[in-house]
């Protein structure tokens, strides 16, 4: 006789944490690589401008520009490391009022020299500046998972489009994120918020899918009071639209009067 243990809801949401700071950490191991080789040619460029500025022989032009640049190269250093730093470190749990635009921007740093990388294009379609209440950590990490998962998705390169609006007709802020990739099949595109299963097979650097991204995903933003829906067309490409509710639950029933 087996007996059936039963996770109550703390042990289940003490798992949850882990399995996020689990899939963080992936996150961070996927991108450190690009996240590298840009800090590098950061360097490089601030080198070189330092040699400018200190050749005996130079212009008072050059002179002048190489501080210029120095500095720029810098403060581009500096915000690449803040918001590794950032995203790695960051384990609250508390919501506060999030710009989502602001959000994807910071996201962007992160991945834009892996998107970069596989000739991936950008392109950024922003409607305003919703607001709404996130953990933050939560929602980077299911951006970051959606822009890499679309990245895979496009093996030759394409356009990844990144969409945030906000819908006051149903008082929803959406994010859409969409590629020209290769598309799900519909036998497959009804199983991929299901745990464990995965469409992915290794990339060229050894990143695969774990199975559990989009499962995880899925319930963050449930617990969001949200929801994330995906089409997708074979040879196509897919777009995956999180929504998240422009005030939580608790504000609507302080403001919102009950209906008696």
């Amino acid at each position: 006789m087996f007996s059936e243990e039963i996770l109550t809801a703390s042990e289940a949401d003490h798992l949850r944490q882990q399995l996020l700071r689990a899939q963080r950490l992936s996150s961070v191991g996927t991108l450190a690589s690009s996240v590298a080789h840009e800090f590098n040619n950061i360097l490089t460029t601030i080198m070189n401008y330092a040699k400018l500025g200190l050749k005996p022989d130079g212009t008072e032009a050059s002179r002048m520009q190489a501080p210029e640049k120095i500095l720029k190269g810098s403060q581009r250093a500096a915000v690449i490391i803040s918001s590794m730093l950032g995203f790695a470190r960051n384990q609250a749990t508390a919501r506060e009022m999030i710009d989502l635009v602001a959000l994807v921007e910071e996201v962007l740093i992160l991945t834009e020299k892996d998107l970069s990388k596989h000739q991936v294009q950008v392109e950024k379609k922003f409607q305003g500046r919703p607001k709404a209440p996130v953990v933050r950590g939560q929602i980077e990490q299911i951006l970051i998972n959606l822009i890499i998962n679309a990245r895979q998705a496009m093996p030759r390169g394409g356009r990844l489009t990144l969409e945030v609006r906000d819908n006051q007709e149903t008082k929803m802020a959406e994010i859409r994120i969409s590629d020209t990739g290769v598309g799900i099949p519909p036998d497959r595109l009804r199983l991929i918020f299901e745990a464990f299963y995965t469409t992915k097979e290794p990339d060229e650097d050894g990143h695969g899918g774990s199975g559990l991204g989009l499962s995880v995903c899925r319930q963050i933003i449930e617990q969001h009071q949200g929801r994330i829906r995906v089409e997708s067309v074979v040879g196509k490409g897919s777009k995956f639209t999180v929504k998240l509710p422009l005030r939580s639950t608790e504000e609507q029933l302080i403001r919102e009067p009950a209906v008696h």
